[in-house]
């Protein structure tokens, strides 16, 4: 429990930069300079306003200068944050494995969000991420895999580093063909090359089965969330453009942290 109170606070610390990043990445500015500041009145934050989820409690939501709002997802962000590290921790121990899932949640979480706020996927976390994963796939090696099994000779991080990277080609292929035969029969895009490199982050983590799963789950999410969005709000299908990368984040996450269970779940329904 030691262990997973200390990666909460990490995940908290984490969370706030993570804040910055999902800011000010998609309007293409520094993430080290300037300091933190107020979005609204651009007055520098101190240090005893910028502690993560409390001072957004204290300072009850406003900048302490403007007093204009402060927007719900920061506190959100560090909190969830600090979540899924204490989680990594409680699932796989104080261990790399833990720490690997902890980089990947927090990868997850940030494009959550950006997505969903500003419809970009930004390089820095896609394709950043995609590096990350493999270079961890080559030392943290994944149990059961498949070509484990079919090819014994193979060393464990070999037959991971081959899988993560199978998982990110035919992944980011698939989203790529049906991108592609979405455009030829629609007559628009439906789907942007950031969702593509999503894709082909989460299979340089999660293999390819993993990103198979995070695909079929993710598209169901977007449909079903999606739709029930767009009837809520009011807005016209043909014209919203879905945060299908919020949807795929959130799937990769599910699937990492509880894919047996659920693959287990399944199989007690299937025929």
């Amino acid at each position: 429990m030691l262990e997973a109170a200390l990666a909460a606070l990490f995940g908290l610390l984490i969370g706030s930069f993570l804040n910055v990043c999902i800011h000010r990445m998609p309007r293409d500015e520094s993430i080290v300079w300037p300091g933190s500041r107020c979005p609204s009145c651009r007055h520098p934050i101190a240090h005893y306003d910028n502690i993560p989820v409390v001072s957004w409690l204290l300072l009850r939501a406003r900048c302490r200068h403007c007093f204009t709002l402060i927007h719900w997802r920061y506190p959100l962000m560090e909190a969830l944050t600090a979540a899924l590290f204490a989680l990594a921790v409680l699932t796989w121990g104080p261990t790399a494995e833990a720490l690997k899932y902890m980089i990947f949640s927090a990868l997850c979480a940030a494009m959550f969000f950006t997505d969903l706020e500003t419809r970009i996927l930004p390089d820095e976390f896609t394709l950043g991420g995609l590096y990350a994963g493999l270079a961890l796939s080559a030392t943290i090696p994944r149990k059961g895999l498949l070509l484990s099994i079919l090819a014994p000779s193979i060393s464990p991080p070999l037959a991971t580093l081959l899988d993560s990277a199978l998982g990110a080609a035919f992944g980011a292929g698939l989203l790529w063909l049906i991108a592609k035969l979405y455009s030829e029969v629609r007559g628009r895009e439906g789907l942007g090359f950031g969702d593509i490199k999503l894709v082909a982050m989460l299979g340089a983590f999660l293999g390819l089965a993993g990103a198979m799963a995070a695909i079929l789950v993710g598209c169901v999410l977007g449909s079903v969330l999606g739709l029930a969005w767009i009837w809520l709000r009011q807005h016209t299908a043909r014209n919203y453009e879905l945060p299908l990368g919020s949807f795929l984040a959130m799937a990769a996450v599910l699937i990492a942290f509880q894919g047996e269970g659920l693959l287990r779940w399944y199989l007690r329904f299937a025929p």
